[in-house]
């Protein structure tokens, strides 16, 4: 309601009696309010749901896991941010997964080596021709590496497998034997699917950790042990650190004695890895007992996400699921296929990504990738298993209604050197397999939900709930980033700048 005063025959009036009716217009409105409450939100219903999906609140819970203190942890940050282990002294594990950066590099697709700038992290990184050309590799002006860069938060979690597709797996957890070790771990160094590799170390964070060095793109460059297999790779770089000098007393301060091989610079790389849980989050509080920890829009969208399509939810934890939100399963999304693409063709371009189907080689795999956990999703994009959306409210959109999205993408939220011009080619593909899985009745396919642009910002609100305040903290992210007191051993390491030239 809109008020009109008087004017008052005393100038000097005026403001205090604005101020009167100001305050009264205030009181009106709020005994108006009063007279029609809002309902509050019902704390009861929600906890009900998550009661049913058996969380707790702590996906830690019954784990043993590092802390960045350790020795092994404390080798493993040195490791991860030396260019050392670069083929050509340009790029570290850090260049694309920055603690700061949400654990990845903040881009929708790496680039590793060749990089204009090499300390340069995140946004403004780009690819330099003349580095690349000379190096023996590929230059289109856009990134090289083909798959956004997954978190390494709350990495220790993972059970089952690593990386979007799998390809580095628990063979013990897929076929259900309690993680005994008597199976293995499955790596791409395995001659088959089923078969574990030896080499694989102690944890999926170790076996994962030996495969960034291995990538042209990412860490070994074109010309170093090239060509030479992955063996000869591994050989080379612990021969690399052993010639520093610096280096031997690290390794012995973390394992009793100086001997540097591939298996231990993995198992310490990881170790730094899973040390970094990040998991005290504001729905954690609210799960445990604060009811005041998250906002009533971020409550609706938990409601709506814990809730099935027949009860007027989205139905996400048929993929979400558990207190870590993934089912470790992999499942068509038909998310933007943009970048240069795993080499595959489907009988036109030969830049699109088959995603699982590239591990087991079964087609019914095509277009799946492995669901992702929530947590800290709000700092961990662009989401996608190609970096395709680069706003959070996008990928939402995305899940609740694929080909809506896709009809409506926005071009502009890429970078433009972002290999794109066959973005909605190959994407049809998959949304081709997704219709197919759902007229097929797959098991747990993607169904499309009927959302308004209020639902979208109360799911939105409800991720941002599972953000760890740590991780938007740069000094509480400090303990995993390498500052003067840490020692340097072979001066290569990486001190990682933003795009403005400030430390990051």
């Amino acid at each position: 309601m809109l008020y009109k005063s008087k004017k008052s025959k005393k100038s000097n009036m005026g403001s205090r009696q604005l101020l009167v009716i100001s305050v009264a217009s205030a009181c009106l409105v709020l005994t108006a309010c009063n007279e029609n409450p809002a309902a509050s939100f019902n704390d009861a219903e929600l906890l009900s749901l998550v009661s049913a999906a058996g969380l707790t609140g702590d996906p830690t819970t019954g784990r043993t896991l590092p802390d960045i203190t350790d020795a092994k942890a404390q080798l493993g940050k040195k490791l991860f941010f030396t260019k050392g282990l670069g083929g050509n002294d340009d790029s570290a594990c850090v260049t694309c997964h920055h603690p700061v950066l949400g654990g990845g590099d903040d881009l929708s697709l790496s680039i590793g080596v060749g990089a204009e700038a090499p300390d340069l992290l995140g946004p403004g990184r780009f690819h330099d021709m003349n580095a690349v050309i000379t190096d023996g590799g590929e230059f289109d002006g856009g990134p090289p590496v083909p798959r956004n860069a997954p978190t390494t938060f709350n990495l220790a979690m993972w059970d089952q497998a690593l990386f979007h597709d799998g390809r580095v797996e628990s063979l013990d957890k897929i076929a259900g034997a309690n993680g005994a070790g008597v199976l293995g771990i499955r790596t791409p160094d395995s001659p088959d699917i089923t078969t574990a590799d030896p080499d694989a170390g102690p944890n999926l964070a170790a076996a994962q950790s030996r495969f960034p060095i291995t990538s042209p793109e990412e860490m070994r460059g074109f010309t170093f042990v090239n060509p030479g297999t992955n063996a000869d790779l591994r050989t080379a770089l612990e021969a690399k650190l052993k010639a520093f000098g610096g280096w031997d007393v690290e390794f012995t301060a973390a394992f009793g004695d100086d001997a540097i091989t591939h298996l231990r610079i993995a198992e310490a790389i990881g170790e730094y890895e899973r040390s970094q849980v990040f998991v005290n989050s504001p729905w954690k509080a609210y799960v445990e007992g604060d009811r005041a920890a998250i906002s009533d829009s971020a409550k609706r969208g938990a409601k709506m996400f814990f809730s099935s399509v027949a009860d007027g939810g989205a139905n996400c934890t048929s993929c979400h699921s558990g207190d870590f939100f993934t089912d470790e399963q992999y499942h068509v999304l038909a998310s933007p296929q943009i970048g240069r693409g795993k080499g595959d063709d489907n009988g036109t371009l030969g830049n699109d990504d088959f995603g699982r189907e590239r591990e087991t080689a079964d087609v019914a795999d095509r277009y799946k990738f492995r669901t992702p956990s929530l947590l800290n999703v709000e700092v961990t994009g662009p989401w996608g298993h190609a970096g395709g959306y680069t706003r959070l409210e996008n990928m939402v959109r995305h899940m609740l209604n694929p080909e809506q999205a896709i009809d409506n993408y926005d071009f502009s939220q890429l970078n433009p050197t972002i290999q794109a011009a066959d973005l909605l080619t190959n994407t049809q593909f998959a949304l081709d397999q997704l219709e197919f899985n759902r007229t097929s009745n797959v098991a747990e396919v993607h169904q499309n939900i009927t959302f308004t642009d209020d639902d979208v910002t109360d799911l939105v609100e409800f991720l941002k709930a599972l953000t760890d305040p740590c991780v938007k903290d740069r000094d509480c992210l400090a303990p995993w980033i390498p500052d003067a007191s840490d020692t340097n051993p072979d001066g290569l390491r990486l001190n990682a700048i933003d795009n403005t030239g400030a430390f990051l």
